[in-house]
């Protein structure tokens, strides 16, 4: 085993939380060590950014990479989300929204734009090493220590005063510290791949994605997210009673052909890689923080990706969490509950709620009720934009209510 490596925060994964959090520690004179598994570029689902992301990435400097390259690597412009139930269209614009922030942002491949974050936060200072796997965590007097495995499968120890995970579906730390509940969602999966989609309907727009509801099964739909380049990320998610055991692409396909709005409007597609699934990728912990580490992002809770909200919680979590750490690093008493679990929860939480709100058909009513107040229909896009977190606007501070009440309206 090598010698002992010390350093200020180990960040498990190179993913959009990770490239966050070490961008802001390693900006404030830390020493930040990113240990990632796989290697970058390497194909992720979350495609769909939320506005929200853009206040963030700009807060940690990695905004300007993001624009940069936006062209080159087939980034497509967002303004808003469209959706399609049963003949009806409806679109929500969130530059229209009730809460103060950037209204545009994009769709992304997320191998090429976690690359690029990952990229620029080595141009700060970041060390990152792919290939290196975290196997085991110990919590020592004043830190934790790490026994990592290199591309080699050599295992080394390396000490950290603090630790953050950000690792995702991988969820590192809560399989080491058994620290992982079961999500309160049903089994869900979704099967999805990148495809030319040759859409020739002048009236589609790229600069949304397109959720669709199934003719038949409310409770299965589709996501529809353009490329710049003529390329587009399509999936279906549905529950395993709704799903047979045929091959993934073939699965996708055959639910594409099931809706006739989808069916007509793609009906020049191409397949451009095997179809791919993940099946019960909703999770939750015990706990989001310890004495010597943070859960980020999908590491702690995944909700669903019905309203892409898994980016946006993620990096919310790393721009909560790295002021706190850069306060423990200087030895300052910090409450990690009051100012870290609590609020980040609060936001997921209000987003829990329209997931929910989505698959048992209360929020889709609300969506597709022809008679909208222009108001309410700010904040309801305000949340959709990612401002999850804006306990001004009464559709975040009480959800639940909310929701209930608007539902019951647009159902008389």
């Amino acid at each position: 085993m090598n010698n002992l490596e010390q350093y200020d925060v180990v960040v498990i994964g190179a993913g959009p939380s990770g490239a966050l959090a070490s961008s802001l520690l390693v900006q404030k004179g830390w020493r930040v060590l990113v240990l990632e598994q796989q290697v970058f570029p390497r194909f992720s689902i979350g495609e769909s950014l939320l506005p929200q992301c853009m206040a963030y990435l700009e807060e940690a400097a990695l905004i300007d990479s993001v624009h940069d390259n936006a062209a080159s690597l087939g980034f497509q412009f967002k303004d808003g989300a469209a959706f399609h139930r049963a003949g009806q269209n409806t679109t929500i614009n969130f530059t229209e929204k009730f809460t103060d922030g950037p209204g545009t942002t994009y769709q992304v491949k997320r191998a090429d734009f976690d690359k690029l974050l990952a990229d620029k936060a080595q141009d700060q200072g970041v060390e990152i090493r792919y290939r290196h796997t975290v196997v085991d965590y110990n919590d020592e007097l004043n830190g934790a220590s790490l026994l990592v495995h290199n591309e080699q499968q050599q295992a080394y120890r390396v000490n950290a005063r603090f630790v953050l995970d950000a690792s995702g579906f991988g969820r590192v730390l809560p399989k080491l510290l058994d620290l992982e509940l079961p999500s309160h969602f049903p089994v869900r999966s979704a099967y999805f791949s990148h495809f030319k989609d040759n859409i020739s309907d002048k009236n589609f727009d790229r600069n949304k994605i397109l959720i669709t509801v199934h003719p038949q099964y409310s409770d299965v739909w589709y996501w529809l997210i353009p490329f710049s380049d003529g390329t587009a990320s399509i999936g279906v998610v549905a529950q395993s009673e709704r799903l047979n055991n045929d091959e993934s692409s073939d699965v996708l396909n055959q639910f594409i052909e099931q809706d006739p709005y989808l069916k007509t409007l793609l009906a020049q597609r191409q397949l451009l890689t095997p179809a791919r699934n993940i099946k019960g990728y909703s999770a939750n912990v015990s706990k989001l923080y310890g004495k010597h580490f943070a859960l980020l992002g999908n590491a702690g809770e995944f909700l669903d990706p019905v309203f892409s909200s898994g980016v946006t919680i993620a990096l919310k979590s790393a721009n909560l969490v790295a002021p706190l750490v850069d306060r423990y690093l200087k030895n300052e008493v910090v409450d990690f509950d009051a100012h870290y679990a609590q609020p980040l929860q609060a936001g997921v939480d209000c987003f829990r709620t329209f997931v929910t709100g989505w698959y048992d058909t209360r929020f889709q009513d609300v969506i597709f009720y022809s008679e909208q107040n222009t108001q309410v229909r700010e904040m309801i896009s305000a949340i959709l934009a990612g401002y999850a977190w804006d306990t001004n606007n009464p559709f975040v501070a009480q959800s639940e209510r909310r929701l209930n009440v608007l539902a019951q309206l647009c159902q008389n």
